[in-house]
């Protein structure tokens, strides 16, 4: 596999994770609500915003976790807490953290 696959699939496995994937979270653990809990999983998206105040937006040899300040380990640690609450928040928090582990496997586990 050449770099430009490498490149693609590393892409694909990303984009996945963000839009797909929290279907079937939803689906396995709030079946009853599928739709509002995905849409709640797509919204927590949002924390990527915090990109904007970084210089370069985007830099393939920078990790999101530990840099960006809602990608911080202090928000991750709040983000954690969530999950003891109920409701949406809880679904926020997962949602959180699920696009933090997307965020560090994207980093870790590809070459770059």
């Amino acid at each position: 596999m050449d770099s430009s696959d490498i490149a693609l699939l590393k892409t694909f496995t990303h984009y996945f994770l963000h839009f797909v994937f929290p279907v079937f979270i939803a689906l396995i653990f709030y079946r009853e609500h599928w739709k509002k809990v995905y849409l709640i999983l797509l919204a927590t998206m949002l924390v990527d915003l915090d990109h904007l105040f970084a210089d370069p937006i985007f830099d393939p040899g920078r990790a999101s976790v530990g840099f960006h300040f809602l990608h911080s380990y202090y928000a991750i640690a709040v983000y954690f807490l969530m999950l003891f609450f109920r409701g949406n928040i809880r679904i926020i928090g997962i949602g959180l953290l699920f696009h933090m582990l997307t965020d560090l496997q994207d980093f870790y586990l590809w070459q770059h």
